[in-house]
């Protein structure tokens, strides 16, 4: 059975960034979920969204997970909202390893800059838009993951160290 790394969190959290980084530390390959979902649908995450709907992304969202975890072992960057479908986490949680990276707010808002390729953030204010995200998918996420890393105030490189020590704990 292949072993996946699964990141989950909230968009700015740096489950992609995270995720490249990782990848190339343990010699796996690294994808992000939204990127390989956008080369199967045809079009962007957004214009998607925009087209279809949310409900209409979370079924191949589903479809997607079920895929990645299949294959050959990979660090795998989620969408933000990848955790708001059990059988994501169940497949998630049965392939591997799950850690939330976890942010606050305001760490999201500034690490997100504009947001225009974000489909959640195209109305309101960004950070009371992110702050009642994060508040509905918090409990969800929890469950979701095996360990959480704080990403707020670590530099990248230390947050793939910490993943990559708790992975070799979590073997």
């Amino acid at each position: 059975m292949a072993e996946h790394i699964w990141l989950i969190g909230m968009m700015g959290s740096g489950k992609s960034t995270v995720g490249r980084q990782l990848g190339e530390r343990l010699g796996w390959e690294w994808l992000d979920l939204d990127e390989f979902i956008a080369q199967q649908v045809g079009t962007s995450i957004t214009g998607f969204w925009a087209d279809r709907g949310e409900e209409a992304f979370r079924s191949i969202e589903v479809e997607a997970v079920r895929t990645v975890a299949s294959e050959a072992n990979s660090v795998v960057a989620t969408g933000g909202g990848v955790i708001m479908r059990e059988a994501n986490v169940v497949m998630m949680r049965s392939s591997g390893f799950v850690v939330w990276l976890q942010a606050t707010p305001d760490t999201l808002v500034r690490r997100i800059g504009s947001g225009a390729s974000r489909p959640l953030l195209h109305e309101g204010e960004r950070l009371a838009t992110l702050t009642e995200l994060l508040e509905e998918r918090e409990a969800a996420y929890e469950a979701a993951a095996h360990v959480i890393v704080a990403t707020d105030d670590l530099p990248i490189g230390a947050v793939v160290e910490r993943i990559e020590e708790l992975w070799t704990e979590f073997r």
